[in-house]
């Protein structure tokens, strides 16, 4: 499955030591446009992700897999990215900047100020 949203927070790395060697994982949450936005939070094991390169306000096409599993009779769903990409430039640079104060004013105002 893919999805590509805005990246709006990365939580911290988790690194550990497993039967098969050091292990580290990377959670990062991204908001999905629509009519009702949803955040997501994926997971990406080993090299799948440099945290890095991620910026918060950046695109991103996150590609994953759904993973649920069973323990202690309650059900656990994990996303888990095996690709993440930049889909296109963050956020913020998109955004035009404020029209300045004045441009509020109206000119009529102005007019009608004038002595004549």
């Amino acid at each position: 499955m893919d999805v590509t949203g805005t990246l709006v927070h990365i939580l911290p790395l988790q690194t550990g030591q497993g039967k098969n060697g050091t292990w580290k994982k990377q959670d990062f949450v991204i908001e999905i446009p629509g009519s009702f936005p949803k955040k997501a939070c994926f997971s990406a094991w080993g090299d799948k992700v440099d945290s890095s390169k991620l910026v918060i306000g950046q695109m991103l096409k996150v590609s994953f897999d759904v993973e649920s599993r069973e323990y202690n009779g309650r059900w656990y769903t994990d996303l888990k990215a095996f690709s993440v990409q930049s889909a296109g430039e963050t956020g913020h640079r998109n955004m035009p900047p404020p029209p300045p104060a004045h441009e509020n004013v109206l000119i009529d105002q102005a007019v009608d100020d004038l002595p004549f």
